[in-house]
C-alpha cells in the first residue's frame, strides 16, 4: 500500500434546477452561494485542482467572482456522473486520473473525507470506483428507503447498494455480528472509468432503485467501499436542512 498521498482532482456537479429546493447551487449561506461553500472545502483536501460543472451560465459567473474553477457543461445529462464524465473529456484527463466527485449540495463536507475517498480507490488498483459508508447506528434506517445500503464483500468491495434492508436478517440469533451500512454519495472514478460510463446502458436494477452506482456493477466494475466511523453533517435537500446549515456555519 502507497503512502504517498495519491494525486487527484475534485468535480463538483452543479446544476441550477431543483425540485426540492430551487437554485439551491446558488442559496446564500452566509453572504456566500453555497456551491462556493462546497468549493472551499474541497480546496482545503489534498486535490491538485477543483471545478466546478455547471449547465447554468449564472452560476458559473459565480464561481468566476470568488475565483474557482468553473466548466459550462451540457444542460442535457442525466445525472450528475455524465457531467463530470464532460468534464474529464473536456480537460483531456489521463486514463488513471483520480477524480472524485463531490456533491454541490454538501457545504459541511470533510476536506479528510475527500482525501480519504481518493486514497481508497489509490490503493485499490482493480477498482474503478470508491465510495464510502458508514455503520448505520439508528435502526430505523434499516427500513427506510430514503438511506441507500450497501453489503461488502470480505475485500472491503461493494456485492449490492440498495433502498431495501440487506441484508435481511432472518435470524437475530444467528446474526448478531451482521452490521448494516449505510452508503454515503462521495465518489472518485478513475477517468477510464469515466469515458466508458457515458457509453452504458442503464441497468435493470438501477431502474428499479434509482441507484446509478447500480450500472457499474451491473457491468462488471468494482466498487472499493471505505467504512467510515461516523457520517459527515448532512447536506442541503430542503429549506429547513438550508438554515440549519446556515446556523452552524454563523457559529
Amino acid at each position: 500500500m502507497n503512502n504517498k498521498p495519491p494525486e487527484f482532482l475534485v468535480v463538483i456537479p452543479a446544476r441550477l434546477g431543483s425540485t426540492r429546493l430551487p437554485r439551491k447551487p446558488l442559496a446564500d449561506i452566509g453572504g456566500k452561494p453555497m456551491v462556493i461553500r462546497v468549493a472551499e472545502r474541497a480546496q482545503q483536501s489534498n486535490a491538485q485542482s477543483v471545478v466546478v460543472a455547471t449547465d447554468s451560465p449564472e452560476i458559473q459567473a459565480a464561481c468566476d467572482q470568488y475565483r474557482i474553477e468553473c466548466l459550462l457543461t451540457s444542460p442535457d445529462h442525466p445525472t450528475g456522473t455524465d457531467r463530470i464524465a464532460e468534464v474529464a473529456q473536456l480537460l483531456k484527463l489521463p486514463a488513471d486520473t483520480l477524480v472524485v466527485n463531490v456533491q454541490g449540495d454538501e457545504p459541511l463536507i470533510p476536506p479528510e473525507l475527500i482525501n480519504q475517498v481518493a486514497q481508497t480507490l489509490a490503493d485499490n488498483t482493480a477498482c474503478a470506483i470508491s465510495t464510502v459508508a458508514v455503520p448505520i447506528t439508528d435502526t430505523s434506517e434499516i427500513t427506510n428507503p430514503n438511506v441507500v445500503k450497501v453489503v461488502l464483500n470480505k475485500a472491503g468491495e461493494a456485492l449490492y447498494f440498495s433502498r431495501a434492508s440487506i441484508p435481511f436478517v432472518r435470524d437475530p440469533e444467528s446474526a448478531k455480528d451482521v452490521m448494516h451500512l449505510r452508503h454515503l454519495g462521495i465518489y472518485a472514478y478513475r477517468a477510464d472509468f469515466l469515458e466508458a460510463y457515458t457509453r452504458l446502458n442503464p441497468a435493470p436494477p438501477e431502474q428499479a432503485e434509482a441507484l446509478e452506482q447500480l450500472r457499474a456493477l451491473w457491468n462488471g466494475y468494482r466498487i472499493a467501499v471505505h467504512t467510515a466511523s461516523e457520517a459527515p453533517p448532512a447536506g442541503v435537500d430542503t429549506a429547513e436542512d438550508l438554515e440549519r446549515v446556515r446556523q452552524i456555519l454563523a457559529r
